[in-house]
């Protein structure tokens, strides 16, 4: 039996992790990010398939493909997360759990930030944690994937 695979997805500009904005979101790289959540998946028997995209289109092709290859979605659509209504739709189109994660807690920032629209199709959001958020994302996804199976 193969691991479970979760997908996670990274929107616009946290490809700068690390040096973007350090006192919000920390100084943790991305590719720091993704080793700590590849530990957790590793730990908890899952397999992880981590991207990231600038490109709103990229996004939504990704979740589209997510049908039949993973078994659920962690997503931090960086600014796309108060602005896209068409990665909200794939997201509810391809019926898998979601898990919405935010380095920052955008509900302590500017008032545009607390719409989140993939939010509206996720299980739950966890946000406020550094790269730690992801690692929190990964653990309640996997335990939602094994009660689920």
């Amino acid at each position: 039996m193969s691991a479970p695979l979760i997908l996670v997805l990274n929107g616009p500009n946290l490809n700068l992790l690390g040096t973007r904005e350090p006192h919000i979101y920390g100084t943790d790289t991305l590719e720091d990010v993704r080793l700590a959540t590849s530990r957790a998946a590793d730990q908890l028997g899952c397999a992880l398939d981590f991207r990231q995209s600038n490109h709103e289109g990229v996004l939504i092709d990704w979740v589209q493909d997510a049908r039949g290859t993973a078994a659920g979605i962690i997503i931090n659509a960086g600014a796309y997360t108060h602005t896209s209504i068409a990665l909200l739709d794939a997201l509810k189109a391809v019926d898998l759990p979601v898990i919405e994660v935010h380095l920052s807690n955008i509900f302590h920032r500017e008032p545009f930030r607390h719409t989140s629209y993939p939010g509206r199709a996720a299980i739950g959001v966890i946000a406020g944690f550094g790269g730690q958020s992801y690692v929190l994302a990964v653990a309640a996804l996997a335990n939602l994937i094994k009660t689920a199976a």
